[in-house]
C-alpha cells in the first residue's frame, strides 16, 4: 500500500509544495512509498483534452484513476480540498491555459456542433463537485480530534457578540421549492429508468435516456418552481428594504452546479428587476449571463454601444439606490454578494456569518444585521435555527462548548450532490416523469412549467446501510448520543427512515441513545448540547453533511480546517480529507503580494497521521505507526507552541510552520523508544533543525515583504513556486541530505 497525497488548487497546492519534500523524506526512513497525483481544476480540463495538445502538455487522468483506486482494499488516498468550480471559475482557468499555450477550446455556452457539445460535455464533467463524487466510495466520519478540541479551549478565538435586539433572519420558501414537491421511490429489483418530458401537445423528449438503479436503491425526483421562486425573492427584496438589513443570498452554486447558478441567476434579476425588465434584451444580446454572477453582466457591458451602456450602469446604480442594501463579499472593491456566485457559497459564509454576530458588511465595510436569503427550505431550518439560538442565547463559547462529529451518508454521490446529471432546466410546460424502461411504469413525475428546475437524485441501499453501521460504531466509541437528521414528512427521508430502522433492529444498541429528529428540532437538540459543553454525533445525509462540518467547527475550532476527516471505503481502503478550502483564494493573493502565505496545514498533518495509521495496520508496517504517532505528538506542540501561520507579513507563515513540524516530528521519532533504530536514523536531523532554527526561520521570514510571480493561479510554473515555498537553503540541505 502506498499513500497517494492529491495535488489540487490555490492555498492547498502552494503549500504541498513546501510539506510534500517532508513527507517524502520522512516516510521513506520506515519504507512508505508516497505519490502525488493531480486532480486540480488545471490538470482535469488538460486530461479531457489530450488530442487538442502536444505530447509534452498532456497529463493523465489522475481523478479517473482515483475513482477505481478508490473502490479497492488499496486506497491509501489524502485529499486536500479542491476547487469545486463555478462557470466564472470554468473559464477563467480555460483562458489561463489558453494564454499558456494549451489548445483547450472554449467554454461553449451554445453548443451547436459536434465538436461543441463534446467540448461542453467534457467541461461539465469537471465543473462544480467533480472530484468528491469520484471519490468518496465509503461514509464520512469528521471530528475535531480531541488535541485540537483542547487546544481551541485553552487559546479560544475570537465570537462576535450577538444582540437579544437583532434583525438578522434567514427566509425561505414555504411552498413550490425542492423541499415540498419532492416524491420518492425504492425500487424493489435492479432496472434501468430514463427521464423524459412528456409536452401538452404529447411530444415526449428523453431528458436521460438510461439511469440504472440496484435493488433497493431509493430515487427522488423534485422541481423547484420558477414563478414560486421570482415571488419568493421578490417579496424577500423588499421585506430587506423595509426591515432596513442587508440583503444577501446563500447557495451551494458550485456542489450544486446545474440548480443553484440558475437560482443564482434568478436572484441576479429579482433585485436588478427593473433593469433586466427594461433592458434584458440588450444584455441577452452581448451574452450577459445572470447565472453567473453580477460581475458577469458587468463585463458583458463593454460589448454595448457607449450610450446603452451608459444607460444600463444608470439603471444599475439606480438599483442599488432603489433596493435594499446588499451584502457585500469586499466592500473595499464594490464586489457584493451578487457578484460571483462562488463567492457566496452557503457553508462558508453563513458559518462566517453566525460567528460575526449574525451579520455581515455592507458598503461602509461596517458589519450590519442581515436578511439571509436561502432559497429552498430543504435545511434552511439549520441556519434559521442557529441564528434564532444564538439571538437568544448569545454567541457559543469556544472554551467552553461541546463538539458536534459528524457521520455522513456520501458514499456512491449519495443524495443531492450526484443530482447533476438528472437536473434540467425545463424548456415548456408538461409533465417530467421517470419512467422504468422494462415496464414502462411510471414511478415518479411533476408537471412542470418553463423555467422550473426539476431534477432526481439516487441513494444505494449499501451506503445506508455501512452509514447506519458507522454511527451506530462511532456512538458506541464515544458514548455520545447519535441523532439522525431524518424528517418524515420529507419524500427521500422517509423512504431512508425505513432503512436505517430495519438496520438499527440488526445490530447491538443497547446503552446507546439514538434519536430521529427533523432538521429544525435536531438542530435545536444539538445546540442545547453544545452550549451545555455536551457532545451529539450528527447522522445526517450528504448535504448536511457539508454543511454541519463546517458550522460547528467554525463556531468550536475557528475553521473547519482543523477537523479530521476519515473517510472508511467501503471495500476496504482510506479515504483522508484535510478540511474546508474555502478561503484558499485569499490567501494565494496575499501570497503573491507580499510573498506570505497564512494557509494552515494543520488538517494535512492531521489527515496523514491516520493514514500512517492505517496503513501500519494494512501492511503490518510498525515502523509507520510510529510515524504517524509521532506526527500526532509534532502537531500537538506545534499547537501548544503557537505555531501555527500567522496572518501578518514578515511572521510565521506556513513554510515556517511546516519547518516546525518537522523539527517536532523529528524530535518525537529520535525520543520514541518504540523503534530504536528509527530512533537513531532521526536523531541526526532532530540535532541539525535545532541547531538551525535561527538560520531557517531568518531565511524563511527574510523573504516576506515582496511580491511574488507564480508563473500562473490555477495551473502554476512548479519550478518557480517550488523556489518560492522552499525558500530556505539550510533547510533544503537538510531534509535532502537526510
Amino acid at each position: 500500500m502506498k499513500v497517494i497525497y492529491t495535488y489540487t488548487d490555490e492555498a492547498p497546492a502552494l503549500a504541498t509544495h513546501s510539506f510534500l519534500p517532508v513527507i517524502e523524506a520522512f516516510a521513506g526512513k520506515t519504507g512508505v512509498d508516497v505519490e502525488t497525483r493531480d486532480i486540480s481544476l488545471a490538470a482535469r480540463i488538460l486530461a479531457h483534452f489530450p488530442d487538442r495538445l502536444t505530447e509534452a502538455q498532456r497529463v493523465p487522468d489522475s481523478l479517473a484513476e482515483l475513482g477505481e483506486l478508490a473502490k479497492t482494499r488499496a486506497a491509501n488516498i489524502i485529499k486536500l480540498p479542491n476547487i469545486s468550480a463555478s462557470i466564472p471559475q470554468l473559464k477563467a482557468v480555460i483562458k489561463e491555459l489558453q494564454d499558456a499555450g494549451y489548445a483547450v477550446p472554449d467554454y461553449p455556452e451554445d453548443p451547436s456542433t459536434d465538436a461543441d457539445r463534446a467540448a461542453r460535455a467534457a467541461y461539465d464533467a469537471v465543473k462544480g463537485s467533480a472530484v468528491n463524487p469520484v471519490l468518496r466510495e465509503g461514509n464520512s466520519d469528521r471530528r475535531a480530534p480531541a488535541s485540537v478540541k483542547k487546544f481551541a479551549r485553552s487559546h479560544p478565538h475570537s465570537m462576535g457578540k450577538w444582540s437579544p435586539e437583532s434583525a438578522s433572519h434567514v427566509s425561505t420558501m414555504s411552498d413550490g421549492d425542492f423541499r415540498h414537491s419532492e416524491t420518492s421511490v425504492t425500487v424493489a429489483e435492479a432496472t434501468e429508468l430514463r427521464i423524459e418530458h412528456a409536452a401538452a401537445d404529447g411530444t415526449v423528449t428523453v431528458l436521460k435516456a438510461s439511469l440504472p438503479v440496484l435493488a433497493g436503491e431509493i430515487v427522488d425526483a423534485a422541481v423547484l418552481r420558477k414563478n414560486a421562486l421570482d415571488s419568493f425573492l421578490a417579496e424577500q427584496v423588499a421585506d430587506a428594504k423595509a426591515k432596513g438589513v442587508l440583503y444577501s443570498v446563500h447557495l451551494k452554486a458550485t456542489m450544486m452546479k446545474v440548480s443553484d447558478p440558475i437560482i443564482f441567476g434568478h436572484a441576479v434579476k429579482g433585485y436588478f428587476a427593473d433593469v433586466f425588465a427594461e433592458y434584458g434584451a440588450d444584455l441577452a444580446s452581448v451574452g450577459a449571463d445572470p447565472n453567473d454572477g453580477l460581475a458577469s453582466v458587468l463585463t458583458a457591458l463593454a460589448k454595448l454601444p457607449a450610450a446603452k451602456r451608459e444607460a444600463i450602469e444608470a439603471a444599475i446604480t439606480a438599483a442599488y439606490s432603489s433596493g435594499p442594501a446588499l451584502a457585500m463579499v469586499d466592500s473595499g472593491r464594490g464586489i457584493t454578494n451578487l457578484h460571483v456566485p462562488s463567492d457566496v457559497i452557503i457553508d462558508a459564509s453563513m458559518p462566517a456569518a453566525i460567528r460575526s454576530s449574525g451579520q455581515m458588511w455592507n458598503a461602509d465595510n461596517q458589519q450590519q444585521d442581515t436578511k439571509f436569503v436561502i432559497p429552498d427550505s430543504s435545511y434552511a431550518p439549520l441556519y434559521a435555527e442557529t441564528v434564532d439560538f444564538c439571538r437568544e442565547h448569545g454567541a457559543f463559547d469556544p472554551t467552553t462548548m461541546g463538539t458536534t462529529p459528524n457521520v455522513g451518508l456520501m458514499a456512491q454521490k449519495a443524495e443531492e450532490y450526484g443530482s447533476h446529471d438528472k437536473t434540467f432546466e425545463i424548456a415548456a410546460a408538461g409533465t417530467v416523469r421517470v419512467v422504468d424502461t422494462a415496464s414502462g411504469a411510471t414511478l415518479l413525475s411533476h408537471d412542470v412549467d418553463a423555467g422550473d428546475i426539476w431534477r432526481a437524485c439516487q441513494t444505494k441501499d449499501a451506503p445506508i446501510r455501512n452509514w447506519v453501521e458507522l454511527a451506530v460504531s462511532r456512538a458506541r466509541a464515544t458514548g455520545a448520543p447519535a441523532v439522525f437528521w431524518l424528517d418524515e414528512t420529507r419524500g427521500h427521508d422517509a423512504q431512508v427512515l425505513k432503512k436505517v430502522r430495519a438496520q438499527l433492529a440488526e445490530l447491538d444498541t443497547d446503552g446507546l441513545t439514538l434519536e430521529i429528529l427533523a432538521v429544525a428540532e435536531a438542530t435545536r437538540y444539538t445546540l442545547a448540547r453544545a452550549k451545555a459543553g455536551e457532545d451529539t454525533i450528527s447522522v445526517t445525509g450528504n448535504v448536511l453533511r457539508d454543511y454541519l462540518t463546517d458550522l460547528f467547527p467554525i463556531m468550536e475550532l475557528g475553521t473547519s480546517a482543523k477537523m479530521l476527516s476519515i473517510v472508511p471505503l467501503m471495500n476496504g481502503g482510506g479515504l483522508f480529507e484535510t478540511g474546508a478550502g474555502g478561503s484558499a483564494p485569499k490567501h494565494v493573493q496575499q501570497l503573491v503580494k507580499e510573498n506570505h502565505l497564512r494557509w494552515d496545514s494543520l488538517g494535512e498533518f492531521l489527515a496523514l497521521a491516520v493514514s500512517l495509521e492505517f496503513l501500519a495496520e494494512s501492511d503490518d508496517n510498525p515502523g509507520a505507526a510510529v510515524l504517524g504517532k509521532a506526527l500526532d505528538e509534532a502537531t500537538g506542540k506545534l499547537l501548544e507552541n503557537g505555531q501555527s501561520p500567522s496572518r501578518k507579513v514578515g511572521e510565521l507563515d506556513n513554510r515556517g510552520s511546516h519547518f516546525y513540524l518537522a523539527l517536532y516530528w523529528a524530535q518525537a521519532l529520535a525520543a520514541q523508544t518504540d523503534d530504536a533504530e528509527l530512533a537513531k536514523v532521526f536523531a541526526p536531523l532532530a540535532e541539525r533543525l535545532a541547531a538551525d532554527e535561527d538560520k531557517i526561520i531568518g531565511e524563511l521570514n527574510g523573504v516576506q515583504g515582496h511580491p511574488v510571480e507564480l508563473g500562473g493561479y490555477y495551473y502554476v510554473d512548479k519550478s518557480k513556486t517550488d523556489r518560492i515555498m522552499r525558500p530556505s537553503a539550510t533547510l533544503n540541505s537538510a531534509i535532502a541530505e537526510f
